[in-house]
């Protein structure tokens, strides 16, 4: 009985603050008061402006003068140093380190956020033909832009291959561009219209028809024609190839409405697409090429679409039922 209450000798209440004791004391004989981040916010403010006074006309939002200085005395008391005289104000050795480490910090932050909220914007980047950058994407873009009304746009304009490389590459999000073989590997197309081709020739020119240069098999005027990279020029190539017809190109422009101005001035036979943006000219008549495959141009994007892709999608389509019904091909 002597024995209970007892653990080798010490009474258990004994024992028990003992213990309690034991785990207590090492705790409280490493405890360090953590240093309060906005009260060094507010230091970086005091030593930049040079006083307390000066910096509270300063910081960027509201705070009285008393509670910076009793904030700036806790600091203080919290590192044990003083930091600063006050009148007049200097820096202290102490001081001096702790604002060397704090400013660089403190003094970023406006970038950062800038930086941090310009990232937030939504941002769309669209590859295009000049064409479609000039006369049918700002219709289309507006119409985005009333859902997205912050949304910041980044447009360039080239040719397909220039297009498919940039996306693959994820400088930009989409392209608009004409289609005439199977995307790259993880690129996903829309088919959005299927535009006629046409020749163009000077107003005043003896032919009539294409049918009239095809007869000669060989066409002796000179062509003029985008790059042979160029979808519109591949499809041309392949419909003169099923009428065993040779024509190279003499003349190679660097846009379709260079063309127009190239055979107007008499330089020779265009080759083009049946809008009316490009081909209308006083001097230049149009030859339809109706047995010639149309050129198909699609929308492209990499992976998923996300939210604006799929917005632009859905505007682009709209946009072409409306502007060319007899020549879409939308089915979304």
């Amino acid at each position: 009985m002597r024995g209970i209450g007892r653990r080798d000798g010490v009474p258990a209440r004994e024992s028990a603050r003992g213990r309690s004791r034991g785990c207590s004391e090492p705790r409280a004989r490493h405890a360090r008061r953590v240093l309060n981040v906005h009260h060094l916010e507010l230091f970086y403010h005091v030593a930049r402006a040079g006083g307390i006074s000066r910096a509270v006309k300063r910081i960027p939002y509201g705070i009285q003068q008393p509670a910076v200085s009793g904030q700036m005395a806790q600091l203080e008391r919290d590192l044990g140093v003083r930091l600063f005289e006050r009148s007049p104000f200097t820096l202290t050795a102490a001081g001096a380190e702790l604002f060397a480490f704090v400013e660089p910090f403190f003094g970023e932050l406006p970038v950062i956020e800038a930086r941090l909220r310009e990232a937030a914007v939504p941002t769309l980047r669209i590859g295009a033909a000049e064409l479609a950058l000039r006369f049918h994407l700002p219709a289309v873009l507006e119409r985005l832009r009333r859902r997205e009304p912050k949304l910041r746009l980044t447009l360039r304009s080239g040719f397909q291959a220039e297009m498919e490389t940039w996306l693959t590459e994820r400088t930009i999000d989409l392209a608009v561009t004409p289609l005439d073989r199977k995307p790259a590997r993880r690129v996903r197309s829309l088919p959005l219209l299927r535009v006629p081709l046409v020749l163009q020739v000077p107003k005043k020119a003896p032919v009539r028809s294409a049918d009239e240069l095809w007869r000669q098999r060989k066409v002796t005027e000179a062509l003029i024609a985008l790059p042979e990279s160029e979808s519109v020029v591949r499809r041309f190539r392949k419909g003169l190839l099923k009428r065993g017809v040779r024509w190279p190109t003499a003349i190679e422009a660097s846009s379709l409405e260079s063309i127009t101005e190239l055979v107007a001035s008499g330089a020779g036979i265009g080759l083009n697409v049946a809008l009316p943006e490009v081909t209308k000219h006083p001097g230049v008549r149009v030859l339809p090429l109706d047995d010639f495959a149309p050129l198909e141009i699609a929308a492209l994007w990499l992976g998923d679409a996300g939210p604006l892709v799929a917005a632009l999608l859905d505007e682009a389509s709209a946009y072409v039922r409306k502007a060319w019904p007899q020549w879409q091909c939308v089915e979304r």
